[in-house]
């Protein structure tokens, strides 16, 4: 065994479960079999898919804190409620807007979406002796299939555009502004489609689905998918992440044998970087990442939730947060509404039995200033695109909020471009790896970025042991002082920005390329047809 320890500044967060008067309790989930997380949340609120006769829905309540009690507002719910009640049929998932905490989005058998603004006035005097419960209304109904909705998703990056997956295996991008039909409709899947997720930017989709295929769509770029692989080999719930900036994507599924399995892809040919096996058990797993380089695991029926770190790619498991309540759902809270004085750096809510439980995962430390290291800037709520803008073919980068001092800046910028031919995806190779001593976060808008047929000077810096031509990465030596020590550190951060800037740009003429060449296949199948 190494007497060496992998340094880590993640290595000994845990989860500290709430009391029971800062969660719900007396609260009555949906019996509907279909495979959601049946709970999620946006900065200042959660919805529940309820149990309720009459037709489908859910409740919205008030965001609960693992820090303190919901101030006038008890913990106990009464046994009736105020809900969203105006789908015929259980509802089956919903969805927050990252852009507006007050919006959310839900969909049902009935085959509608609905979208919903909550007024905070909804929840003044609840459970008083005079309080009349009212139920709340949708803005919006949009009659997306004639089967059931199963998955709906808003678009990270643009404003007012939703992602609806039906019975009908395909996905739906809705402009919310204008519902008479959808802007877009991706098509493709042979079952039942188990997972959605976009890519930081919304320029991308990737999908799971109950054939047992991966598959990469450009929403703008036609309806068939722009790359598709074989995932797990078993055909129960998969689910798939994307794990932030680092253009790959963790899927969680049954191989054929039905273990428990997780996988890291690699987004510029679906290739499997790492496939891992979790254990035996029969529940799905619910995966969710977070900008830290967390990848938290929580399975369906299981008690506890799995989280490791990833690096060079390898999951290293960090810990695991353990109970004898089995989940029936689980969400995280969006990065930004986090409480960085607690060194809280995760936050999930936890639906079992009859109660909602908030779990902080908390680093360890005694500090009273904010701590950097930990605290990578959040997703902003401030949308990057309109609706009109992503559907005319415009991509931005996300913005990005300090948690520190609330500062709204754009993250890096898509180096695309569309007139350039496509260089081969083995040009580059990848990063070495260098143990750091120090954590020497660079702001994605300073990294200078380039195509490699382009020229330009590099600015001077300080003398280095690095050789420029080849370019060779090594350690700090124990003789190295702590200025040569920094001085190197930056220069690998340098050096990886322009190679994952590179990276990103070969993948994006990548999927135009494979996406043109799809349209040129459907329009050549036309012809031959006409």
């Amino acid at each position: 065994m190494s007497r060496f320890v992998r340094p880590s500044k993640y290595r000994h967060v845990f989860g500290q479960t709430a009391k029971k008067e800062h969660g719900y309790d007396n609260v009555k989930l949906t019996s509907s079999a279909w495979d959601t997380n049946v709970v999620s949340a946006s900065g200042r609120y959660i919805s529940v898919n309820w149990n309720a006769s009459g037709g489908g829905a859910f409740a919205i309540l008030p965001l609960p804190s693992p820090f303190a009690a919901v101030h006038n507002f008890p913990y106990k719910l009464p046994d009736v409620i105020p809900l969203a009640r105006s789908h015929t049929a259980p509802v089956l998932d919903t969805d927050w807007s990252p852009h507006n905490d007050s919006i959310v989005a839900s969909g049902g058998e009935d085959g509608k979406v609905m979208i919903w603004k909550v007024e905070s006035a909804a929840f003044e005097d609840w459970g008083q002796d005079h309080w009349v419960p009212e139920d709340f209304d949708p803005v919006a109904r949009i009659d997306a299939s004639p089967r059931k909705i199963g998955q709906v998703l808003f678009h990270p990056t643009a404003s007012n555009v939703l992602a609806s997956a039906s019975g009908e295996h395909t996905v739906k991008l809705w402009d919310l502004a204008d519902t008479d039909r959808p802007r877009a409709v991706l098509t493709g899947h042979n079952d039942t489609i188990q997972s959605l997720a976009f890519n930081p930017t919304g320029t991308l989709m990737a999908t799971t689905c109950r054939d047992r295929k991966l598959r990469l769509f450009d929403p703008r770029a036609g309806g068939e998918a722009v790359r598709v692989t074989e995932a797990h080999g078993g055909i129960k719930g998969a689910r798939a992440v994307w794990m932030g900036d680092l253009d790959k994507i963790a899927t969680t599924g049954f191989s054929k044998m039905s273990d428990r399995q997780v996988s890291i892809w690699e987004t510029g040919g679906l290739g499997n970087i790492k496939t891992m096996t979790i254990d035996q058990s029969a529940g799905v797993v619910m995966p969710f990442w977070s900008d830290n380089g967390i990848l938290f695991l929580a399975g369906k029926g299981d008690g506890n939730i799995r989280y490791y770190e990833y690096e060079s790619d390898s999951l290293f498991a960090l810990a695991e947060h353990k109970s004898g309540d089995p989940q029936r759902g689980i969400c995280f809270l969006p990065r930004r509404a986090l409480n960085v004085s607690e060194c809280e750096i995760a936050r999930a809510y936890k639906v079992s039995g009859s109660s909602v439980e908030p779990i902080a995962f908390i680093v360890p430390r005694k500090a009273d200033s904010f701590q950097s290291d930990i605290y990578p800037a959040a997703a902003s709520s401030e949308p990057s695109l309109s609706a009109s803008e992503f559907f005319a073919g415009k991509t931005a980068a996300l913005k990005l909020v300090s948690l520190e001092n609330g500062a709204v800046f754009n993250g890096a910028q898509s180096t695309f471009t569309p007139s350039a031919p496509a260089p081969a995806p083995t040009a580059f190779s990848a990063p070495p790896h260098v143990t750091k001593a120090v954590s020497m976060p660079v702001p994605a808008a300073q990294i200078p970025v380039m195509s490699r047929s382009e020229s330009a000077p590099v600015p001077p810096r300080p003398a280095s042991p690095i050789s420029e031509s080849p370019v060779i990465l090594t350690p700090p030596t124990r003789d190295d002082d702590e200025g040569n020590t920094t001085v190197l550190e930056a220069e690998v951060d340098r050096l990886n920005g322009e190679l994952r800037a590179a990276r990103e740009k070969i993948r994006n003429m990548e999927l135009q390329v494979e996406g043109l060449k799809a349209n040129a296949r459907k329009a050549a199948q036309a012809l031959m047809e006409g």
